[in-house]
């Protein structure tokens, strides 16, 4: 079972306070409160909003008690008072309750800009990743000149820096980056928290500050980096059992990423009885989420149930949406394993009623992904293709989606320059009609003086014209640039979809003709679980020159998505065709790959047709060409991977035949409907 990231960095990072006795940086603004003296009333709203995320009406009671103190009777304690309250609010679920304080806050010119990061906590509990980054984005903004990065990495005083407020905005901010695959901004936000949890002297912010940093280069397989964050966090933990409970998280998370399950399960354990010890339910109920979560990568299904169960009265107490769901989604998996499947489904559907309208479309499809591999082992085929097709579109949608916002950056970047082009132009010009004006005055003066001056100006014409026509030469050639990298992959520098639907585009719509040889590497989660994603770039990259060099120099290769390939063969036929298919499995799989840590034995899985396909020869647009070719695939890979499956007779007539075998490929392969041809892999023979 994959520990999900983007889930682990939301779950982990509880407390957005620090702890009791803490020595705050002096003069540093707090939340609401502009004067130094507040500093006692602060810490106590610090205190509260720890002790909130596990007892939040508890926390609501002792902070009514405070709101009627004389002694907090001015407008700016007030404002720090209500900020406080919505933030617990958003603690106990009653998000109606929050928003109304954010709606009263916001009118007050004082508070515009603190109720900011209360909105973005809303937004980002409701699962709005976008507009809980804007707000974020706007409260970061606002604190730019207070808490400038370079004065705090420097040491250097900020007497007015809100960091609790910026902290939180961070916080917000590095988890939508990560879910959108921008890794180095949110490594470098969670770096700028660091900072300002540092110049605040908060160990427990400077604790997940330092544990979301630890998760972030995990992320980029940099183990050593990660554990030295760990150390460094451990030091700033000292004796707070709370500040421990949050680290030992921290450690488990770090560790499952690394696929060491074993020492996961003993960070998580260790974690829940600190968590119990410092009377913290909700922590102790995302640690046993966790302990699902590594049970099930054990193979374990039934101690995966039992602390998923034993998690979920408490996170519906709270109404953690966020949670529960993940909750679900692990007991669903745990009751595939141990063949429950009725009530598996049940669970799945209360997942679907809790996910909603939620955009965090990169959970969904690693949802996916887990959901169909269990339906797929537990041998419940039909399941595992309809997740398996899912999961891949929508795998494909946030790919294209990363790949449209790098392209209109580009294009925002290459439109800029031509507009500087221009401006550079236009003042050229501007010069020269000068220069022109002052030419004629001085030739009412001197004949000859005019004579030479002409000359001149018609030497600078030329070159001026020469400038220009090299600048807008450049241009082009940037334009040009752009077009051919959109069509190519930048990771493998193999064609990409957009290339594809180019060539596409030359061929009939519905008299698709040639082959195509959909491709999958085998068990690559696993590269990425237990050798770090550089190691599966790597794989990917190696993968991808092998498959060039089997094929031929006709045929085109694309990469697909993720790890998988695209093949496209014209004018072949179908003996052709199963050479090619071997000679792919052979190149690939014949000798290991050589990574950073080690030779890995990687092998591919494919999926291959020949269109029209025989023996009705029935026309197809490429797009339903694709999807025969991918079900064949899924088939490979059903039956052990290591092989190609291609699609040899159909007994369709006419186009209503092939849909209705198309909605149902295995039993039509059952029925000998679809007949196919196998090629072994090097493993197999």
């Amino acid at each position: 079972m994959t520990l999900r990231l983007s889930w682990v960095l939301s779950s982990i990072l509880l407390v957005l306070s620090s702890t009791g006795n803490v020595v705050h940086a002096q003069g540093s603004k707090l939340p609401g409160l502009a004067q130094p003296q507040d500093a006692a009333l602060a810490q106590q709203l610090s205190q509260l909003l720890r002790r909130g995320f596990d007892h939040p009406q508890q926390a609501l009671q002792e902070l009514q008690k405070l709101s009627a103190a004389p002694t907090n009777a001015d407008a700016e304690a007030q404002r720090a008072l209500r900020l406080t309250e919505g933030r617990l609010q958003v603690f106990a679920s009653d998000i109606d309750a929050a928003q109304r304080i954010a709606d009263a806050l916001a009118v007050e010119p004082e508070a515009a800009q603190i109720v900011l990061v209360l909105r973005a906590e809303i937004a980002d509990r409701q699962g709005q990743s976008e507009l809980a980054a804007s707000f974020a984005s706007q409260t970061l903004e606002a604190a730019a000149q207070d808490c400038p990065r370079e004065d705090l990495l420097k040491a250097m005083p900020a007497p007015n820096c809100d960091y609790r407020n910026a902290w939180s905005a961070l916080r917000v901010l590095a988890r939508t980056q990560y879910k959108e695959g921008a890794l180095p901004q949110a490594l470098s936000s969670a770096r700028y928290a660091l900072a300002l949890a540092e110049f605040g002297r908060d160990p427990a912010l400077v604790v997940q500050s330092l544990g979301q940093l630890a998760l972030l280069v995990q992320a980029q397989g940099q183990s050593e980096q990660a554990d030295s964050y760990l150390a460094q966090a451990l030091k700033a933990a000292r004796t707070d059992e709370l500040s421990q409970a949050n680290l030992k998280n921290y450690v488990g998370s770090v560790t499952g990423m690394r696929g060491e399950a074993a020492t996961q399960l003993k960070a998580l354990e260790e974690g829940l009885r600190l968590a119990k010890l410092a009377d913290a339910p909700r922590l102790a109920a995302h640690l046993q989420a966790n302990m699902a979560d590594a049970y099930l990568r054990m193979k374990q299904p039934a101690l995966a149930l039992a602390a998923a169960n034993q998690a979920l009265p408490v996170v519906l107490s709270f109404k953690d949406l966020r949670l529960e769901r993940t909750l679900r989604q692990n007991i669903a998996v745990a009751l595939i394993q141990l063949g429950q499947f009725d009530q598996a489904r049940q669970e799945l559907q209360r997942g679907q009623d809790l996910r909603g309208a939620s955009a965090d479309q990169g959970q969904r499809a690693e949802e996916l992904r887990e959901l169909g591999e269990a339906w797929a082992q537990a041998g419940q085929a039909k399941e595992a293709i309809a997740l398996f097709h899912a999961e891949r579109k929508l795998s494909a949608e946030l790919t294209a989606s990363n790949r449209e916002a790098s392209l209109r950056e580009l294009k925002i970047r290459y439109d800029s320059d031509r507009k500087q082009a221009d401006l550079a132009l236009l003042q050229r010009e501007s010069s020269l009609v000068e220069q022109q004006l002052a030419n004629r005055g001085l030739a009412q003066q001197a004949s000859a003086a005019v004579a030479v001056l002409l000359v001149l100006t018609l030497v600078f014409v030329v070159m001026m014209v020469r400038k220009v026509r090299a600048a807008r030469q450049r241009l082009q050639a940037n334009e040009l640039l752009l077009r051919a990298q959109s069509e190519r992959d930048p990771l493998t520098d193999l064609a990409n979809r957009r290339h594809l639907l180019a060539v596409m585009a030359m061929q009939p719509k519905a008299q698709f003709t040639g082959a195509l040889l959909m491709i999958d590497i085998d068990h690559f989660k696993h590269v990425n679980d237990h050798h770090g994603h550089g190691v599966g770039d790597q794989v990917i990259c190696e993968v991808a020159r092998r498959i060039s060099h089997a094929v031929r120099a006709e045929d085109l290769v694309v990469r697909w998505g993720g790890e998988e390939f695209l093949v496209f063969a014209p004018d072949v036929d179908q003996e052709t065709l199963r050479r090619l298919a071997k000679r792919i499995l052979m190149e690939v799989g014949a000798l290991p790959v050589q990574a950073q840590d080690g030779p890995l034995r990687i092998t591919v899985s494919i999926g291959f047709a020949h269109f029209p396909l025989p023996p009705a020869m029935l026309d197809l647009h490429w797009e339903q060409a694709v999807n025969w070719a991918d079900m064949a695939l899924y088939t490979a890979k059903s039956r052990g991977r290591n092989q190609a499956m291609g699609i040899a007779t159909v007994a369709a007539g006419d186009a209503e035949a092939l849909m209705q075998i198309e909605a149902d490929f295995d039993a039509a392969c059952s029925s000998e409907r679809v007949s196919l041809h196998q090629v072994l892999g090097p493993a197999a023979i």
